[in-house]
């Protein structure tokens, strides 16, 4: 059964058959930067296992990094898949996912980009939902 995915508009929809490689937390600069966040969490999917569904005509890209293209909503600027012409795997952003893939994050990657204020195991209270009093 395959996986769905979406941007935040709902304008852009994807499909995939399943996740080709490992789910993994990148914390490199340009993924910090793209995605506003201390780190993003990504996984390989083949190309014959991915495919546009809606809203292709809304992608807009970007090159981050020599031969890297990030493919973005132009409607509301989400995120969804990065590619390197001539590989065989995009690397899809999991949080677009729209179902669970069942895979949780293996390891993370490109840390010594850490931002000084990211703690993994701080002791910063944690709430269901917000915080209270809000």
């Amino acid at each position: 059964m395959a996986l769905k995915g979406s941007c935040l508009c709902g304008g852009v929809r994807y499909e995939i058959d399943r996740l080709d490689g490992p789910v993994s937390h990148c914390h490199c600069h340009t993924c910090r930067k793209a995605h506003a966040s201390a780190f993003v969490t990504t996984a390989g999917v083949e190309r014959a296992h991915f495919r546009w569904t809606a809203g292709e005509e809304l992608l807009r890209s970007f090159e981050s990094s020599s031969g890297k293209q990030r493919h973005f909503c132009s409607g509301c600027g989400t995120h969804l898949v990065a590619e390197r012409a001539g590989q065989a795997v995009l690397i899809l952003r999991v949080a677009t996912l729209d179902d669970d893939p069942a895979a949780r994050p293996s390891f993370h990657i490109w840390t010594r980009h850490d931002v000084p204020w990211l703690a993994e195991e701080d002791e910063a209270p944690r709430y269901p939902e917000w915080q209270p009093g809000r």
